[in-house]
């Protein structure tokens, strides 16, 4: 078929959904005619059990390359920056943008889940809400208590700096990846040239490997974008769904504010990007990130969409979005403090201005500390329950329906990693938006006068 990549990705979605659609109502039919036994529940169940494989395969494959893409891409971004100047003007924009957007983000959940009350009564009658708390398992969050993480600041700033660089490569903790990639590559950038051009000649040829498997994986991504979404749709029920619709679209608008207001401001005030080129360029990259819910294993294709479709230089891009696969997780602040509201709301919880003030700043320290993987902003969630003293047993409650939720604020979050990207490039000045190929070669070894230059 001869279309654009991202259409054939938006198909395979829609087909994803239509399929897993039919296998859910299938299975309630025909488990209500002929019980919990016979062919037809077993093969659905096989049907729904395949795809899983298939689509847990493509989104391993995935998370297999987010790793060496963003050690390499910062490595290789600092390298061609040259001037660490330049590295520390353009890391201090970064950081700024998206600090500006996360506490904008949060306060927007805020004012929303206030003015909207959909923990009330007026969402929540006595009926649903004596059905919710009956179906609460008071063991829904012991998993996540055991992973969560101290929301302080000064903890977090702890685990900024990794025991071991190589136990931090293998656990996959972008924040400790992203550390230790930066100190790398300001070392190697004042190395003298002859000492360093090996390692830089090495890294640039790793870094062309992964990206020919990123080439290879992105042709099968339609068929595993649809392996992916099937068995979610598929189990999905819809009756804690109704009971909690209020919530789910009081986080469905907060994340619409987010990703049609205040990222187009962002690209419309540091750049000169129109919308729809941006929007445009960025769309496959929203299709991956909305099946995978991860905004590390998307990191790939971001990168790629980023520099080839919006004209952002390669070593901006990495540096750029590498980082914000770790620290920008707006969609991911916004949902926990929307769910902290909520939740003290259904239990009648009065949380005052300085709680719900102090929350804005929590939610957002909480968020850069998740997990880059599915639901991985539960994982925090609880200990931000916790911090407004929140019974954190009602986070079953927001699991019941948290997967299609993830899986939009993972779009929201990869599109603001897009959005800072094509900003702190208009603020530099170095956006072109001629006609660029389907996918730029490797970011060059840094010139030859970079390291007389950083040095002096």
């Amino acid at each position: 078929m001869k279309l654009a990549l991202h259409w054939k990705i938006m198909i395979g979605l829609a087909l994803g959904v239509c399929v897993g659609l039919a296998l859910n109502l299938s299975s309630e039919s025909i488990r209500s005619a002929a019980g919990a036994t016979g062919l037809g529940p077993g093969l659905i169940d096989f049907l729904v059990n395949f795809n899983q494989l298939l689509g847990d395969l493509f989104k391993r494959s995935l998370q297999f390359i987010a790793v060496p893409i963003i050690l390499f891409a910062m490595i290789l971004a600092i390298g061609s920056l040259g001037d660490l100047k330049k590295l520390g003007r353009i890391g201090g924009k970064t950081v700024g943008i998206f600090a500006c957007t996360a506490l904008t983000s949060v306060t927007v959940g805020l004012l929303l889940v206030n003015l909207i009350a959909p923990g009330g009564p007026r969402f929540i009658g006595v009926e649903a809400r004596e059905r919710l708390l009956a179906g609460l398992q008071t063991d829904a969050t012991g998993k996540l208590l055991t992973t969560a993480k101290s929301v302080k600041p000064w903890d977090l700033a702890r685990d900024l700096m990794p025991t071991n660089p190589f136990d931090s490569l293998a656990r996959g903790d972008m924040l400790q990846v992203v550390v230790f990639a930066l100190m790398l590559g300001i070392a190697l950038s004042l190395l003298p040239r002859e000492r360093s051009a090996p390692v830089y000649a090495m890294i640039e040829g790793l870094n062309e490997g992964f990206i020919l498997i990123v080439r290879g994986i992105m042709r099968v991504a339609p068929v595993g974008v649809f392996c992916m979404v099937t068995p979610i749709v598929a189990n999905l029920g819809f009756d804690v769904l109704a009971s909690l619709g209020a919530y789910f679209i009081t986080v469905i608008l907060g994340l619409s504010i987010i990703q049609f207001v205040i990222y187009p401001a962002v690209v419309l005030i540091f750049s000169k990007v129109p919308l729809g080129t941006f929007f445009k360029g960025i769309a496959q990259v929203q299709m991956v990130a909305f099946s995978s819910s991860s905004s590390a294993a998307t990191l790939p294709v971001t990168i790629q969409a980023v520099r080839d479709k919006l004209g952002v230089p390669a070593d901006i891009t990495s540096f750029v979005c590498a980082m914000g696969a770790k620290i920008n997780m707006d969609g991911t602040a916004l949902m926990q403090a929307v769910a902290t509201v909520f939740l003290a709301q259904f239990y009648a919880i009065e949380l005052s201005t300085t709680q719900q003030a102090a929350l804005v700043f929590t939610a957002v320290f909480s968020a850069i500390g998740s997990p880059g993987i599915p639901s991985g902003g539960m994982v925090m969630l609880v200990v931000v329950l916790r911090s407004v003293g929140v019974p954190s047993d009602g986070i079953a409650m927001i699991l019941a329906v948290d997967r299609v939720l993830d899986m939009c604020r993972t779009v929201v979050n990869v599109t603001g990693d897009a959005a800072v990207a094509v900003a702190v490039a208009g603020t530099e000045g170095k956006i072109n938006l001629a006609p660029l190929t389907p996918l730029a070669p490797a970011p060059p070894a840094p010139p030859a006068s970079s390291s007389a230059e950083t040095k002096g």
